[in-house]
């Protein structure tokens, strides 16, 4: 298992407890998301967390395989999931480049991770070969070479002292050259004004 997760463990309970601090722009990006969706879809969610985002979706697909990293929030995910007594939901813990996709999939949600991700074009090419033809990738990545350049300073102090993980620094536009690289034409784009993160879905 890749050696991330032990940062993840270590910050469990503590993400757990954290607030959406903009709770507007999270429900218009899960409104956008459910255009997408439909009973017979299937989807995979890689960095679920603790499984929040995976458990409001559910409900609207037919089934959803949501993934981490991290034990810890994984074991969150599962304790909500079994609260709320939501069947068309597993948990799997794995990174993107472990995961084994048999079926392909209709829907790939990747939310707040590519910006955490060693190769970012690498990740998004092995993200399309899950999907089915037509199938959308969704996504939701800060992109802190926009606003915060700075931060390829300071990133890599922040991970050496262990206080953050890996956070890579592009642009929107890099992210979507990227996307767009990988053979992905970019169906939705948003992003609120001043926002650090670009929501996009993005068609096989």
């Amino acid at each position: 298992m890749d050696t991330r997760n032990k940062f993840w463990d270590k910050h469990a309970s503590s993400y757990a407890k954290r607030t959406i601090s903009d709770i507007p722009s999270y429900e218009k990006k899960l409104a956008l998301s459910r255009e997408y969706f439909s009973k017979d879809a299937t989807a995979i969610e890689v960095g679920c967390g603790t499984g929040s985002t995976a458990l409001l979706h559910a409900p609207y697909l037919k089934h959803i395989l949501a993934t981490d990293i991290s034990a810890a929030m994984l074991d969150i995910a599962e304790r909500k999931r079994q609260e709320q007594q939501i069947d068309n939901l597993s948990f799997q813990q794995a990174t993107v480049e472990e995961l084994v996709v048999d079926e392909p999939v209709d829907i790939v949600f990747a939310l707040n991770l590519i910006h955490l991700l060693e190769d970012k074009e690498t990740a998004i090419a092995t993200i399309k070969s899950w999907l089915k033809p037509g199938g959308v990738l969704i996504s939701s990545t800060p992109c802190l070479g926009d606003r915060m350049k700075f931060f390829k300073l300071i990133g890599p102090i922040g991970k050496a002292l262990g206080l953050m993980p890996l956070v890579r620094v592009f642009t929107e536009q890099e992210l979507l050259n990227s996307f767009q690289q990988q053979g992905f034409s970019i169906d939705t784009k948003w992003r609120p004004e001043k926002a650090l993160s670009v929501f996009l879905v993005a068609r096989t």
